[in-house]
């Protein structure tokens, strides 16, 4: 291979990987211009007029990727008193999402309290399931917490949080000999 060669390829791909580079960077500062557009429209609707339940779900749903838990806690609550949200898996939802803005809290009481609400709704909902072992797990709660992971591979044999987590606490269970 002719060494002036050389150059020309270690530009080609030093380009090609800052287009890809470029390229994904673009792409997240669309996604993120978006979630900010929501959140701002979201926002300004709601403090002016009252909202649907589907509105205030998106709204918590956005501050709790943001962390921004208690506020996220506050609009799951008009959710839920939304006199338009129906279906029971839709109340699951809910729930759910309230359970883990609680988790986030570690207030885990308050989250599991939430959690079998949401199951309360939609029984083989296995989220809910793996949220609820994961806060039994945070309150030391070891037999429940490996329970309800089975319950979720009896649901979902492939899932695989519920897999890790099970063999994990099999291990601490059995008493090594």
């Amino acid at each position: 291979m002719d060494d002036s060669l050389l150059p020309v390829i270690y530009l080609g791909i030093l380009v090609t990987l800052l287009a890809v580079a470029g390229w994904f960077l673009f792409r997240q500062i669309l996604r993120t211009r978006r979630t900010e557009g929501t959140l701002s429209r979201l926002q300004s609707k709601l403090s002016k007029e009252k909202g649907t339940a589907l509105e205030y779900y998106e709204l918590g749903g956005i501050l709790l990727d943001k962390r921004l838990y208690s506020q996220a806690i506050a609009q799951f609550q008009k959710a839920l008193k939304s006199k338009d949200l129906e279906g029971e898996e839709n109340l699951a939802l809910v729930y759910n999402a309230l359970g883990f803005a609680y988790a986030a809290q570690e207030q885990f009481d308050l989250a599991i309290r939430q959690y079998k609400e949401a199951l309360q709704h939609l029984p083989e909902y296995p989220t809910a399931l793996n949220n609820l072992a994961f806060a039994y797990e945070k309150k030391q709660l070891t037999a429940q917490a490996l329970e309800t992971y089975e319950q979720v591979l009896a649901i979902d044999p492939k899932n695989s949080t519920a897999k890790r987590r099970a063999e994990s606490l099999r291990k601490r269970l059995v008493p090594s000999s």
